[in-house]
């Protein structure tokens, strides 16, 4: 039996055998072909049909195959219609150009300022001055190098594959997504942690003490709305496996020992959606009393890559907003490109938003293009130029979810689209992004997670046993802490539930939350540089095993300067030298 057929049997629950359903397979099997659908899209497509007409998913049946195909045809009519007029649209949807009175010419007697501005048509439907033409990767005529001067290794999943229909994902793929986290840390801390023998139940009445692993969770109702998290607002939820899904309130012992952390911190953070370890019991009060907490075991460190002075390269790191808010004239970012054309590093790293969904020209309406012209015209055309002086350079974007040029406003979230690319030295990558230059690994992200840990971080200090001892002394400042939070939990953002007052700058798809693993499995090594860029104030410092950058916003007049020396030994953090510079 065909991929396809099977599919549609197992959406229908019918096998060929049965002589009722197999004219009705036979007819899904040639819609399919006929308009190149997968059975996948053929079920969403009745889906969304049967709930349009009768606000519920109807059964499948012959009647259903002739309304269906009628529908696809008048989509693809539609569409073809759509793209004979498109040429004259001059309003966007997010990510694609669609009918907008925000940026098409409506009337605009009897109105003044910003709105009168919003209604005038672009100057290039007028005869005035069009905006900038940029070219398309297959007319593409810039020199191209013969090789760069880095070796690019990136994640190996076709776009598509991340390029996912959110908001469509189920209780049920929720839970077994969080499930499955906490399975994952449970065996950690059995392999780490060799005494432990078995987890136990925290929700379970016993005498003696266990180990349990959960997640952190905020009592709401009794700590009410808009408190953090606190010694009397703890509840430990644990998996399906080792606790049947309960959350049971959880007590920290006054007595309270952090146990297998580094020495010098002083105690554990923790905040909602933290995955930790402890040692204590329920003794039938409805609670679970921990005397300890088991660090969570750190990212081991990359092996010492060999010495090659071929291997050593420079970079740059930027993050947008690329412009301030009062404007669209990108002044920061073309004071850059100018300090690129200067220097002509070896890698340019630039994280969105580069077209800010949030400015306010956008949501005013007072531009006379598209955001996707904007992007080309401010960001694509000057780094062709850069690379046509720098041809063995290499470029790499990463969106972020505020980016209004990107189709795809989730996090995780896929790459730009491929219009954009241009040129082969420009590499598109996903937010967040795992990629290696010259065999030292990055780990990249634009999402803002370490001013959200810090909203959400409650400190509980408790006293060091069998600590790990390291040389220099492990940072405990608060910008390491929270860095550390991050590869502790091997989470580009660990915190669940989003703190309501910041989910917009997330969108957080759970379902999809193995996309934000830091590595691949939990005993996988660290990443030798990770970029997380944040509100908060710009730093560069090594924590644990990995070179943290926080290179701030471009309109804050800053960004970062790395550089990785290939002769030498010793591991990639002792070979990495990595800076805070400020636009001149």
């Amino acid at each position: 039996m065909s991929s396809l057929r099977s599919d549609i049997c197992e959406w229908l629950g019918a096998t060929d055998s049965e002589e009722d359903s197999e004219a009705l397979i036979n007819e899904c099997v040639s819609i399919c072909q006929m308009y190149n659908l997968t059975a996948k899209d053929l079920q969403y497509k009745w889906e969304a049909f049967s709930y349009g007409q009768a606000q519920t998913i109807l059964r499948f049946t012959r009647e259903s195959a002739a309304d269906i195909k009628a529908q696809i045809q008048r989509e693809i009519q539609a569409k073809n219609a759509s793209s004979v007029s498109k040429s004259t649209a001059t309003g966007f949807t997010r990510g694609k150009l669609a009918n907008s009175a925000k940026f098409v010419g409506v009337n605009a007697k009897g109105l003044t300022g910003p709105l009168k501005a919003a209604a005038q048509p672009p100057k290039a439907l007028l005869g005035g001055t069009a905006s900038v033409p940029v070219k398309l990767e297959q007319d593409f005529d810039g020199p191209i190098a013969s090789s760069s001067r880095v070796t690019f290794v990136g994640q190996k999943e076709a776009r598509q594959n991340r390029a996912y229909r959110y908001m469509y994902e189920t209780l049920g793929e929720r839970s077994e997504t969080l499930d499955t986290q906490l399975d994952g840390f449970g065996e950690l801390i059995l392999k780490h942690y060799r005494d432990v023998g078995q987890l136990g139940h925290p929700g379970v009445f016993s005498e003696e003490s266990c180990v349990v692993v959960g997640r952190i969770v905020l009592d709401a109702e009794a700590s009410g709305p808009g408190v953090k998290l606190n010694d009397q607002s703890l509840i430990l939820e644990a998996s399906r496996a080792h606790g049947d899904g309960h959350r049971v309130p959880l007590q920290l012992a006054p007595d309270l020992k952090i146990r297998g952390g580094y020495r010098g911190l002083g105690g554990v953070g923790l905040f909602p959606g933290a995955v930790v370890a402890l040692k204590g019991r329920n003794g039938g009060g409805g609670y679970f009393i921990a005397s300890e907490i088991l660090a969570i075991p750190p990212m081991p460190a990359s092996p010492a890559p060999p010495s090659n002075v071929a291997a050593s390269f420079d970079m740059c790191i930027a993050c947008g907003p690329f412009t301030p808010d009062a404007n669209l004239d990108y002044k920061p970012w073309k004071t850059l490109i100018s300090n690129l054309n200067a220097s002509k590093p070896a890698v340019v790293l630039l994280l969105g938003p580069f077209v800010d969904a949030t400015h306010t020209h956008i949501q005013d309406g007072m531009v006379g293009e598209t955001p996707s012209d904007i992007f080309k015209r401010q960001f694509i055309a000057p780094i062709r130029d850069f690379l046509s002086q720098s041809p063995t350079s290499t470029v790499l974007l990463v969106p972020s979810v505020k980016d209004i040029i990107s189709d795809h406003a989730v996090f995780p979230q896929c790459e730009l689209d491929d219009e954009f690319r241009g040129d082969p030295r420009i590499r598109l990558l996903p937010n967040p992004a795992r990629f290696s230059l010259n065999g030292i690994s990055f780990a990249v992200c634009s999402v803002d997670v370490l001013y959200h840990l810090r909203k959400e971080e409650y400190f509980r200090r408790g006293e060091e046993v069998d600590s790990i001892v390291c040389e220099p002394e492990a940072a405990s400042d608060p910008m390491s802490n929270l860095s550390r939070y991050v590869l502790q939990q091997r989470s580009f953002y660990p915190i669940f539930p989003v703190s309501l007052d910041v989910a917009h700058e997330v969108n957080l798809d759970v379902s999809h939350s193995a996309e934000l693993r830091v590595a691949e499995s939990p005993d996988d090594p660290g990443p030798d540089v990770m970029v997380l860029p944040s509100r908060l104030k710009h730093f560069s410092k090594v924590v644990d095993n990995s070179v943290v950058v926080n290179p701030s916003y471009l309109t804050k007049s800053t960004y970062a300067t790395l550089s990785y020396s290939g002769q030498g030994t010793g591991f990639p953090k002792d070979r990495i030298s990595a800076d805070i510079a400020r636009l001149s």
